[in-house]
Order: C-alpha cells, then structure tokens, then sequence
C-alpha cells in the first residue's frame, strides 16, 4: 500500500515538474519577448531622440530665421519713416516753390507789353525796351563797340545810363 502511494506522489511530482517545466519555457519566451519588445522600445526612443535633436535645431534655424525677418521689418520700417519724411520735405519744398513761383508771377505782372513796346516802371523811373534796330545804336548813346540791348533808359539819374 504504501509502495502504491509513492508511486502515486511521484507521478503527481512528476507531472507537477512536468508542469514547472512548461511554465518555465512559458516565462523563458515571455521574458525573450519582452527583452526584443525592449529592445524596440530602445530603437525607437533613439530615433525619437534623433527627431528631437532634429526639431531643436530646425527650431533655432527658425528662431535665427524670425530674428532677420524682424530686423528686415524694422529696417524696413526705419526706410518707410525716413521717406515718410523726405515726402513731407519734398512737399514742403513744393509748397515753397509755389509760394516764390506765385511771388515771381506778382513780380512779373510788373512788367507789360504793348504794340511792339515792352516797359516796366521802377519807381519814378520809366525803362522801355523797344525792337532793337541792327544798324541804329540805343537812344542813351552807346559807344561804337558796345552791344546794342535795345534798352533805353530815360532819367535824370546817370547811373541809369550805364545799365
């Protein structure tokens, strides 16, 4: 009897090693599995480094990149302002010029012309310049070498005969 029962407890150890042997293999290809899972795990935290690595330098490429659009865009503002200037100038001087253009033109209306006459009054003065004669000296007596004007000045002021 006793022997019937060593026989039976070694068939049960022998089917229970039989079965720590199988959960054994079991485990032993769940840990290599998970030694290549890890392994993947380990590749792909590489590459997601190198990505990173990647980002970061693309990112100061931007950064550098934002940094000259910025220093263009205040350049160009910079320009914008000096025209901005120089326009309000060139109007200025504009206005300017039309100011001494409409002077000129009071300046002018002094002067008027009639039938084949020209003459202006200065003061109390009376200047006329008629069509110069080619052959025929100005009334105020050039002298013989002097180019006729066809001015004639008549005053009592001799400086005036000289002009």
């Amino acid at each position: 009897n006793l022997a019937q029962r060593s026989a039976g407890a070694a068939r049960e150890i022998k089917d229970l090693i039989r079965d720590s042997v199988d959960k054994v293999e079991a485990g032993t290809s769940l840990v290599n599995e998970s030694g290549k899972t890890l392994g993947e795990i380990i590749d792909s935290v590489d590459r997601v480094s190198v990505m990173i690595k990647e980002i970061s330098t693309a990112a100061r490429e931007q950064s550098s990149g934002i940094e000259q659009v910025n220093s263009a865009v205040a350049q160009m503002d910079e320009m914008t302002q000096q025209n901005a200037a120089l326009v309000e100038e060139a109007s200025a001087a504009g206005e300017a010029m039309a100011e001494q253009a409409q002077s000129m033109m009071q300046m002018m209306e002094f002067f008027s012309l009639s039938e084949g006459h020209r003459s202006m009054n200065v003061g109390m003065t009376a200047v006329s310049a008629a069509p110069a004669a080619p052959a025929k000296p100005a009334s105020t007596g050039t002298t013989t070498g002097q180019k006729n004007t066809g001015f004639s000045v008549s005053s009592d002021d001799d400086d005036w005969a000289e002009f």
